[in-house]
């Protein structure tokens, strides 16, 4: 029998039931997680689910949501202490990536859950745009490529990285290995004249030279352009 939920927010009841379902899946795996199994582990009423859900498909999906910002978070974060650098930049974005996907092995159950699902399609495709944007943005002061054509490596490379982070989880690769495997994808990436700029230590971009001129290094000048552009 369910208890009487203690009296909180609207948000701040959703943000305690999203940590609920999160545990669930932690536990119990995403096929635990259901509306019901949800409002029995944060102890209130199935009605009040229901109210902030309505369905399991649109609790998945808001699950998701929460993760993947979080994910994007943890990568921005690294990006802003990253050293100057081509490498340093591609070796920060792989470490956290990685350290993300065993630190939060939910997102991938929550993402497999809704496999098939039209708006889950709709979330994926725009969470890949944003870290393919946000890449394309750290690593533009490194590559001679026209943005589009960076962008397009980029979102490769993001193939590719949920590729290295599945042979990760099933520990057919160890973390060192996955690190450095999409180190060098990303540095491949860059175009042949990348090397040149980054061991020279000149920027080979105006958006680089004006990051130094403002005590900045290109990662974290190009995190701070991304999280202005999505403000």
């Amino acid at each position: 029998m369910a208890t009487t939920p203690t009296r909180l927010s609207k948000q701040a009841r959703r943000e305690q039931l999203l940590d609920t379902a999160v545990a669930i899946v932690r536990t119990r795996g995403a096929d635990g997680l259901t509306l019901v199994t949800l409002a029995e582990e944060a102890g209130v009423s199935r009605p009040v689910v229901y109210g902030h859900f309505a369905t399991r498909p649109g609790l998945l999906l808001a699950l998701h949501r929460r993760l993947d910002e979080r994910h994007r978070a943890a990568v921005t974060r690294a990006l802003r202490s990253a050293a100057t650098g081509a490498d340093a930049v591609a070796r920060a974005i792989s470490t956290a990536y990685f350290a993300c996907a065993t630190d939060m092995p939910e997102l991938g159950a929550v993402t497999a859950a809704l496999k098939g699902s039209p708006e889950m399609e709709a979330v994926r495709h725009d969470s890949a745009d944003r870290y393919a944007e946000l890449m394309a943005t750290v690593l533009r002061p490194y590559s001679p490529l026209a943005p589009k054509d960076l962008g397009l490596r980029c979102a490769g490379v993001l193939g590719a990285a949920d590729a290295l982070a599945a042979e990760l989880n099933r520990r057919r690769a160890t973390d060192d290995e996955a690190v450095a495997a999409l180190t060098g994808l990303i540095m491949g990436s860059l175009g042949s004249e990348a090397g040149r700029g980054a061991e020279s230590g000149a920027g080979p971009t105006e958006t680089e030279t004006e990051a130094g001129a403002a005590g900045a290094g290109p990662a974290e000048a190009g995190v701070e352009a991304e999280a202005g552009a999505g403000a």
